[in-house]
């Protein structure tokens, strides 16, 4: 729904906003002024000293265009809503991803996930305050008025968030940008009411979010997709991930799955599948689009190509030259590697700064009476009279592959990226050698809108299916072959499920590869790939992207089995295995329902409750008590001397 036409402030907030519920969604709301004598100037925070100073600059220097967008009306204003993404303080480069796992699958020693190992090590990678990055959505507001000093000014609202729920704010910032330009701040603290009354996020959800009269519906991201850093406990993600209930929705929402992929990529839409390759293995990337909206489009774009495979590389939707890293990657020469990042830019001076990134993507198409030339050249938020610009949404028509289009392509490959200096176009410059070859049947069921902007929008609808569809059934299948090293067993008919579940399939790199090698790819891959497609996951085993899927998945697939376990020793009667055990098999339970009644405990004490956690406690506390009555009396004497345990068994 539209919210920005049917909102109104009929519906009250209530004038308190409970601080607690509002960090679940946002972080803070700001406003920020550029002003020409002192530049990016913060004119409100909501809640106030929420953000450190350096947060504050990132923030401000991240939320307006390159430069004023140049449209020569006498007065106009011009709107526009992108997304910015930076690291905060404290964490170093490449965090969710570390160096000496990497380094262990280079040398073939991948992880084993040998009782919860996997899971512990997941849970040591949860940073402490729960997030490593800030998202910040801006919705930006030039106005152009030439009895102003030089010609206009600009002043953008910001919602930060630790979440990237492109699906709420977007919508939410198409509310509250023009309310804060009718009623001033006083619109923060109404947001930021209604905000806190929304239940918490829920994972792969349909949420119905109250805001005004008015309710924002937005399917949240699968927690498969959710970076590594998200404030979501382990044990939470994997909940949602094994227990969600289906919804009818064609295609599962993974992160940014409201992108426009067919409409910011249209015009390399034969580039689709090279670019799936590169986000698979993890190669750094840099997209030029001449506005922020568009850049920011296609990083969401191709973050989302690749799901349901969880994206571990870094990724900028909008980077500028006053982020910190960018004096890092500035540095780089000639011969060095760079980083795995994904980096959306307006600047072009960005191309002769960072020669080092091996591939660039240049996407979208100027707003009209805009001009690049040279490096002064003006970045454009662009403008669409009926709505606000966000959606990348593109007006040519569809283009088919002709010879004359390969010409083009063999042109802008001997020319290079510097083209784009003196004219902005769409193309891609890599010298990697895709092994997918794109599916024609695919690109042949995309309808084409011609130039009516209201059919395109709903076509784009049609044409996003199409193209999602296919990618998730293209990224399944590739991780398909992995799937045995998440199998989970259940206690066999007869087998006392006391004991510990046995471990998950252990992975080893080159013995996972010989296998594929004799299995071959399968159907669907076979027809779709060369014949080097085995090269193509020896890259994946080396890239950025594997490791944090793998160890999720393993992590997710333990915790499943521990659950059915539980649920198995819940409706067992102990007694039917007592009468069959040796004396060494009963000292063996003993320990191991201790050890399952003392988890138990230590989760009521954390709060993590599970809802039949007082009935499982009573059912091993029984099940304890029958075991420790038929141990040897010398072993219950030694038991009842440890107050500790002789607690749990009911001595005194």
């Amino acid at each position: 729904m539209n919210l920005s036409r049917s909102f109104s402030l009929k519906s009250e907030p209530n004038s308190e906003v409970d601080l607690k519920s509002l960090c679940r969604w946002v972080v803070a709301f700001c406003v920020i002024r550029f002003d020409l004598e002192q530049g990016q100037v913060i004119e409100e925070c909501y809640p106030s000293d929420c953000l450190t100073e350096e947060e504050e600059l990132e923030t401000a220097f991240s939320s307006f265009p390159d430069s004023v967008s140049q449209h020569h009306n006498r007065s106009s204003i011009h709107d526009c809503i992108f997304f910015f993404r930076f690291r905060r303080r404290g964490y170093g480069r490449s965090a969710n991803v570390p160096s000496s796992k990497v380094v262990a699958v280079d040398k073939n020693t991948p992880p084993r996930s040998t009782n919860g190992q996997v899971l512990q090590n997941l849970k040591g990678q949860q940073v402490a305050d729960g997030s490593e990055f800030l998202y910040g959505f801006v919705f930006n507001r030039q106005r152009h008025d030439e009895r102003l000093k030089r010609g206009g000014d600009q002043k953008s609202v910001v919602i930060l968030s630790h979440s990237p729920y492109s699906s709420v704010f977007r919508p939410l910032l198409q509310v509250m940008g023009p309310l804060f330009f009718d009623i001033g701040k006083k619109a923060l603290l109404h947001i930021a009411a209604f905000v806190s009354t929304w239940p918490a996020p829920v994972p792969g959800r349909l949420m119905e979010l109250p805001i005004g009269n008015a309710t924002l519906k937005a399917n949240l991201p699968t927690a498969y997709s959710l970076p590594l850093d998200e404030r979501i406990r382990l044990e939470e993600s994997a909940t949602f991930m094994v227990s969600s209930p289906a919804t009818n929705q064609s295609i599962p929402q993974g992160l940014f799955h409201d992108a426009d992929l067919f409409g910011i990529f249209r015009g390399i839409l034969l580039k689709l599948w090279l670019l799936w390759e590169l986000l698979l293995i993890g190669e750094p990337i840099l997209i030029i689009a001449p506005t922020p909206p568009q850049c920011c489009e296609a990083v969401a774009g191709l973050v989302s190509l690749i799901a349901p495979l969880l994206c571990s590389v870094d990724f900028r939707p909008y980077f500028t030259i006053h982020d910190p890293e960018f004096a890092v990657l500035n540095s780089l020469q000639n011969g060095d590697t760079f980083p795995p990042m994904i980096l959306g830019v307006t600047n072009l001076f960005f191309l002769k700064a960072l020669r080092s990134i091996p591939h660039i993507v240049s996407v979208g198409s100027p707003p009209a009476n805009s001009s690049r030339t040279g490096l002064a050249s003006r970045s454009s938020a662009g403008r669409l009279p009926a709505q606000q610009e966000g959606l990348g949404r593109q007006q040519s028509s569809l283009r088919r592959f002709s010879p004359s289009s390969l010409l083009n392509a063999v042109r802008l490959r001997r020319e290079g990226p510097l083209c784009l200096m003196t004219e902005h176009k769409e193309a891609i410059w890599s010298t990697y050698d895709a092994t997918t070859k794109p599916d024609t049947s695919v690109l042949n069921r995309l309808v084409d809108a011609g130039t009516s902007a209201r059919v395109e929008e709903s076509m784009s609808v049609v044409n996003n299916e199409i193209l999602r569809r296919h990618f998730l059934e293209l990224t399944t299948n590739f991780l398909s072959p992995f799937g045995p090293y998440f199998t989970i067993s259940t206690p066999a008919e007869g087998s006392s499920p006391f004991k510990d579940p046995p471990p998950l399939p252990s992975f080893n790199a080159e013995e996972f590869l010989s296998t594929l090698a004799e299995r071959g790819p399968g159907k669907f891959l076979s027809k779709r790939m060369r014949s080097n497609w085995l090269d193509l996951y020896r890259r994946f085993l080396r890239g950025h992207n594997f490791l944090p899927w793998f160890q999720r998945k393993c992590g997710v697939a333990e915790l499943e089995q521990n659950r059915l376990w539980r649920q198995v020793r819940l409706k067992t009667d102990i007694q039917h295995f007592i009468s069959e055990m040796s004396e060494l098999e009963i000292v063996d339970s003993f320990n191991s329902i201790e050890r399952h009644l003392l988890g138990e405990l230590q989760l009521q004490q954390s709060g993590k409750v599970a809802p039949d956690s007082m009935t499982v406690c009573q059912k091993l506390k029984g099940d304890l008590q029958a075991v420790f009555n038929v141990l040897p009396e010398d072993m219950q004497e030694l038991i009842l001397m440890n107050p500790d345990k002789a607690a749990l068994v009911g001595g005194t």
